[in-house]
């Protein structure tokens, strides 16, 4: 699987590009209006509880735009935070401070939405089952969600369609399971190759191939115990489809290895942080 790497340039490079679109073509026309600007401190505060992520994407947003900006972190992505507690304190110019005031909270309020979102299900698991990241993110943007997933305790699947084999229910209505799953194993060349199953027919079609995963795609709980039951001892298991708040600690007990959820990276809600003086 690719490897998300954070590096100072990645971020530095996602910044520029955000300033770009916010400030294009005549910069912050409202903060302009403001003259004699001084220099104050500004905190960032969370709105609401939640785990953290993003600090270091707010902290170059403001240095990139003004390198005499001062910026202190109090909280570390991956740490816990309640409401009003202070993320981060900010010294600088307060016209510049306000220019960058909303970059640098949106990438806070997504990053530490997903991973605060991530850690729900987390909890509910209990360690049962670990809980998957799945392609379903915004494009150009699976690297921050990604890492947002690992801050909230998440492990991340594949990164893109060339990490490994993932032969789905379309795949499998283009062609044949069975000769699908034994051109992977042939070609595999060192790529894990996961199997998606709609019931547990086509489990028993493939039963005993040598594969690495298989998921259960919306099974009911009853199936999705049979299913792992009888795969168990060849693959690492995983369920997906419709997984919720609701329904995934009854899922972690069937005993499945891994969890995919979408929606902690397609439908987490954002984390409230506000700018005070």
């Amino acid at each position: 699987m690719s490897k998300i790497i954070l590096s100072k340039s990645f971020i530095k490079n996602s910044v520029k590009l955000s300033l770009n679109e916010d400030l294009y073509p005549d910069g912050d026309i409202t903060s302009n209006l403001i003259e004699n600007s001084s220099v104050k401190t500004f905190k960032i505060i969370a709105n609401q509880n939640g785990i953290v992520g993003g600090v270091e994407f707010a902290k170059s947003t403001f240095k990139i735009f003004d390198n005499k900006i001062q910026f202190q972190i109090k909280k570390k992505d991956g740490s816990r935070f309640k409401k009003g507690q202070i993320i981060a304190l900010i010294k600088g110019e307060t016209k510049n401070i306000l220019i960058c005031e909303r970059v640098a909270l949106n990438y806070l309020s997504h990053i530490s939405g997903i991973a605060s979102y991530t850690n729900k299900f987390v909890k509910l698991a209990k360690g049962k089952s670990k809980i998957c990241c799945t392609r379903k993110t915004i494009p150009s943007l699976r690297v921050l969600q990604k890492y947002a997933v690992k801050l909230g305790g998440g492990t991340n699947h594949r990164f893109n369609l060339s990490d490994e084999y993932l032969i789905k229910d379309n795949h499998i209505a283009s062609s044949d399971l069975k000769s699908l799953v034994q051109k992977a194993i042939k070609n595999k060349k060192g790529r894990k190759i996961t199997v998606e199953v709609d019931d547990l027919k086509q489990l028993k079609l493939i039963l005993g191939f040598k594969f690495n995963t298989v998921i259960f795609d919306n099974m009911n709980i009853k199936s999705l115990k049979e299913g792992v039951k009888l795969a168990k001892k060849f693959y690492e298991t995983e369920a997906s489809g419709n997984i919720t708040l609701k329904n995934v600690r009854s899922v972690s007990r069937t005993g499945v290895d891994r969890i995919s959820v979408g929606s902690i990276t397609h439908s987490a809600p954002a984390i409230d942080f506000k700018l005070e003086i």
